[in-house]
């Protein structure tokens, strides 16, 4: 003990060590485990927030969106075992997303280990394969290291989470252990000039180059310089899956996004190019459509592959030149090139943007023309978040980022993230407009959450595309197994009664022509507002109804 200092305990060195760090707001539901860390916070009111949650997973679908958001690690605070298994949805999502997140959860005291105590978990076999780094705190002195420690593990290389267990002896122990102050500056490692020049070479003796961009840590600096240097080159740019936000949609050298029900131009660029530079991607199973659209190991195009982990370089693809660089500083190391691609980017272009001509819809609101609306009306800076199911085709490929909107949307496939992220936009960023798409079993995941919109202030506009079924499910059961339903029929509540309950705005929306002045009225609600669309479950995909889908598939198999 340091003669003079002040004693504290755990829980307290914890606050006051995140607050140190820049964290201004953490998701949680509370637990019996952390009740210093709770006690803590009551003295971080209105600058380090807790947002009461009503359940762990929406809680840590909440972080992972904020970190994704944001740059910084979300943070979220569990209670062990129940609340820990809850959360683990989150933490697997935040590590497919590559966000920025730290769970903290509570555990058993340090004599009880190893007992199967009550609610007793081994968190490092639990999360070692889903986080980034987990770690448990056994000695409450080390708890300003270990933070140290997560705050850049989450935030540098391939962002993620992380996950830290919290002793309960741990947080109730008292140290004079100074907490931090600051956090670490890092640098983003960076390509040499001779690798630079490389490079520009090899991408200037190609004859349909093309550059495939996505992930996380993106800076506004090096978003420009990248959309500059595709610009004056003229380069086609595909983005990641669910990133197409991180470049101006409407830029002429933007063509789509490699993603699940890849539409045939982006295929065919990916098939066709020749040498493609892929920057920050970490080349996931619906960005190389099940790894079919590159050979594994060695694809036939010449890939140059820039990542700021050295992991993700060469781990499914071996490329012509791996580079290990953050995206932003080997974007402002691109000078433009001049090459005869100038068909190849405009003819993808085109493609494009005739992607947004689909037929009117089988349903009683037609969802092309709503997402029509919503292009026109929506601000600039909007953010729009989904779940999964097959109605995020009309966020994700029905609408134009410009470069100041944002899209959170899950990579891992979760359904249930998009009202939590919404959520987690809106006190991120409680004057911007954010609207969420959701399915009604989507929605049905984590509905519960819109209490948790309520109490803080933070209610997005939320519309339900309600069908009735599982809607992918449904699709794949056709396609195998047509006219044998199964477990995808779903008899709904009222939907605009549940959400009046919670104290939003809320409409059942029955035909297209009544959305728009819906859409005014949800806009112009101080309460948030939860439109229920009457969509036809025949309104399976955007050009294909479910009865063709079971017709082709009777067809096949006639």
């Amino acid at each position: 003990m340091i003669k003079g200092r002040a004693m504290q305990n755990g829980g307290q060195l914890l606050v006051s060590s995140l607050v140190a760090l820049g964290a201004s707001k953490a998701f949680g539901v509370p637990g019996e485990s952390y009740l210093a860390v709770l006690d803590a916070l009551h003295d971080t009111q209105g600058q380090l927030d807790f947002i009461l949650c009503r359940n762990e997973g929406g809680a840590a679908f909440m972080a992972s969106a904020y970190g994704k958001l944001t740059g910084t690690p979300g943070i979220c605070m569990v209670t062990r075992g129940p609340g820990a298994t809850n959360a683990s949805i989150g933490v697997h999502t935040a590590m497919q997303d590559s966000s920025p997140m730290i769970l903290f959860v509570g555990q058993v005291g340090t004599d009880m280990k190893g007992r199967e105590a009550f609610q007793e978990l081994d968190y490092r076999a639990v999360f070692g394969t889903m986080a980034k780094w987990a770690v448990e705190i056994d000695r409450v002195e080390r708890i300003p290291e270990i933070l140290a420690r997560a705050w850049v593990t989450a935030t540098t290389g391939r962002p993620g989470p992380v996950v830290i267990a919290l002793p309960e002896d741990m947080l109730t122990s008292l140290t004079d252990t100074p907490p931090l102050t600051a956090p670490a500056r890092i640098a983003e490692p960076a390509a040499s000039p001779d690798t630079i020049a490389e490079t520009l070479a090899l991408l200037a003796s190609a004859q349909r180059p093309l550059i495939l961009m996505g992930g996380t840590n993106w800076t506004d600096t090096g978003r420009a310089a990248l959309q500059h240097f595709a610009e004056t080159s003229d380069i086609p740019v595909l983005a990641a899956f669910r990133f197409q936000d991180q470049f101006d949609n409407f830029s002429p050298v933007f063509t789509g996004e490699a993603s699940v029900g890849m539409l045939p131009h982006a295929k065919a660029l990916i098939c066709d190019a020749d040498v493609i530079l892929a920057i920050n991607v970490r080349f996931g199973e619906m960005t190389t459509d099940g790894y079919t659209l590159l050979s594994v190991p060695n694809p036939v195009q010449k890939l140059i592959h820039v990542h700021g982990s050295d992991r993700e370089i060469g781990k499914i693809y071996q490329p012509v030149i791996g580079i290990h660089s953050g995206p932003n500083a080997f974007a402002s190391t691109l000078t433009p090139l001049q090459g005869a691609w100038s068909d190849w980017r405009s003819n993808a272009r085109a493609a494009y943007e005739a992607s947004f001509n689909a037929p009117a819809q089988p349903s009683p609101v037609d969802m092309v023309a709503v997402t029509a609306h919503l292009r026109e009306i929506l601000p600039e800076d909007v953010i729009l978040t989904n779940g999964a199911g097959n109605f995020t085709v009309w966020p994700n490929k029905f609408f134009k980022f410009g470069k100041n909107a944002r899209l959170l949307a899950p990579q891992s496939g979760a359904m249930g993230y998009g009202v939590p992220a919404a959520i987690a936009a809106k006190v991120a960023y409680p004057a911007r407009r954010v609207v969420c798409f959701a399915g009604d079993g989507d929605f049905q995941m984590n509905c519960q959450e819109l209490a948790t919109a309520a109490q803080a202030d933070a209610q997005p506009i939320i519309l339900i595309v309600n069908n009735g079924i599982y809607g992918t499910i449904r699709a794949h059961q056709e396609r195998h197994y047509p006219a044998r339903v199964s477990g995808t029929t779903m008899v709904n509540p009222d939907f605009a009664a549940l959400a009046r309950a919670y104290g939003f705005h809320a409409e059942r929306v029955e035909r297209t022509e009544d959305f728009a002045a819906a859409f005014a009225r949800a806009l112009a609600s101080d309460s948030g507002a939860v439109l229920d669309l009457n969509v036809s479950p025949e309104a399976i995909t955007p050009r294909q109804t479910l009865s063709q889908m079971r017709a082709a598939a009777q067809a096949a198999k006639a």
